[in-house]
């Protein structure tokens, strides 16, 4: 496989270049001084950055794009073998590396590589640690798969050895990664149109911990199913526990109140002696446990503690996690990436202990193979919400509807007693939510497509 140097800088040509991790790795390595180019199918405020840097990017995916000074190709999942450039790439015998492989590349040229993984949580929890370090001045490099103001984007090339980033797992990314240090959040049933079942969800997961060197560090969540399952006989010994139960875990919560805007602080518990008092300006107790991990993370890293509560004060939220939108008629407007039902039942959670008349949940389905094999957890979780407005399932990369629809969904949540619509188009929920939402009420639009255009087209009348 080839091998990424930061000592000796190549010309590498990203397929796909426009993507949020793409662009991101572009970044990174065009700060080490590679030559970079890639190609798009559209023009958009990642690949304008990108050319502000340099770069050469191209708006059509043509062979012509392969020049013979080209040292690597990057390609993510999505681009198949028939795609010109690619082809073009391997009749050349130029190497290849997908995404995952690439970012494992890079993740080899740092001392500390901090990869942070769970069917949930990711992104947050990555923010969180990336807080905590900016706030310690650890100049770390941070790579997102969102977006964090704090950075002005999702990502930041620092000059430390330390190197943070999500560990997908989805068909199976994080397992081309060179982790030092891993964090475990959960692992749920998710990504069945690539797992087969849950039990191999689980299996990826241990195999990702295998992968830590023996001098690394395992930080998992003791509230996963069999915890010990992914740590019994891996190389790394430095296992570092947290969760909910202080007399299994070494980092726990206690005493865990609500502000009136639903954000949670708490006594935190270490080796079940409590330490310190955290407060969190991020809602749910979901985050409770997101910000447990990144505490377990800094302290095993020897972060004190002042830098460590400065980094959580600071962290309001990344895009697209309960980010607030705006009032509309005094209709609050709330926007929520959540697309899995534990998710879902943890936004709902967060949603109750905010201030509002009636929660309205604008739901759009993500993939057709989730919604069918989540489908009564799904509708139980959205059945929490006092009314439900289900949008068109959001293909995203699949075709085949497998008998299964919205309206069976919405059909579904109805006889657990929970008021729920269907409608086919997005401006007919805006009518009807308009029409309908009172002032007080507390509107969420959800979901891993765009059904967040539905709030911004709501305000923007």
């Amino acid at each position: 496989m080839y091998k990424i140097n930061f000592n000796k800088p190549a010309n590498i040509h990203f397929i796909g270049i426009g993507g949020i991790s793409m662009s991101g790795l572009a970044e990174i390595l065009v700060n080490e001084g590679f030559h970079i180019q890639g190609s798009d199918s559209k023009e958009s405020a990642l690949t304008d950055h990108l050319s502000s840097l340099g770069c050469t990017i191209f708006y059509s995916q043509v062979g012509e794009n392969i020049t013979d000074d080209i040292d690597l190709v990057v390609y993510t999942a999505a681009i198949k073998d028939t795609n010109e450039e690619l082809v073009a790439a391997r009749a050349k015998n130029i190497p290849t590396l997908t995404r995952a492989e690439l970012l494992g590349q890079i993740m080899a040229n740092y001392k500390t590589a901090i990869n942070i993984s769970g069917t949930h949580g990711k992104t947050t929890t990555t923010s969180m640690v990336s807080e905590i370090l900016l706030a310690a001045d650890a100049d770390p490099t941070i790579s997102l798969g969102g977006i964090l103001n704090t950075i002005g984007g999702n990502i930041r090339v620092g000059k430390s050895e330390t190197f943070v980033t999500e560990a997908c797992e989805y068909t199976n990314s994080f397992l081309s990664f060179n982790p030092t240090i891993e964090i475990i959040l959960n692992v749920k049933a998710d990504h069945l149109d690539f797992f087969k079942d849950l039990d191999d969800i689980r299996h990826s997961f241990k195999k990702f911990a295998s992968m830590l060197p023996a001098d690394g560090m395992l930080i998992i969540n003791s509230d996963i199913d069999d915890c010990e399952y992914f740590y019994n006989d891996i190389t790394c010994k430095n296992i570092i526990t947290f969760g909910s139960d202080s007399t299994k875990s070494k980092y726990a919560p206690c005493n865990i109140v609500f502000d009136d805007k639903a954000c949670c602080s708490y006594d935190l518990m270490v080796s079940g002696k409590t330490i310190d008092h955290i407060t969190l300006n991020v809602p749910g107790i979901h985050n409770v446990y997101n910000s447990l991990s990144a505490i377990a993370l800094s302290m095993e890293l020897g972060i004190d503690m002042d830098s460590i509560k400065a980094g959580l004060m600071h962290f309001k939220g990344t895009d697209r996690r309960f980010e607030y939108k705006g009032t509309y008629n005094g209709i609050t407007i709330v926007d929520d990436y959540a697309h899995h039902p534990d998710e879902i039942s943890a936004t709902l959670s967060a949603a109750a202990k905010y201030p509002h008349k009636d929660v309205w949940c604008v739901f759009q389905p993500h993939t057709y193979t989730r919604t069918k094999a989540l489908f009564d957890d799904f509708a139980k979780a959205l059945s929490a919400a006092d009314h439900v407005v289900l949008a068109d399932i959001y293909a995203a990369r699949e075709t085949d509807t497998l008998g299964i629809s919205s309206k069976d969904l919405s059909d579904a949540i109805k006889k657990l007693g929970t008021d729920s619509y269907y409608f086919g188009s997005f401006e007919e929920i805006e009518q009807f939510l308009i029409e309908h939402c009172i002032n007080g009420d507390l509107l969420i639009t959800m979901g891993a497509g765009n059904i967040l255009k539905v709030g911004e087209d709501i305000l923007n009348r």
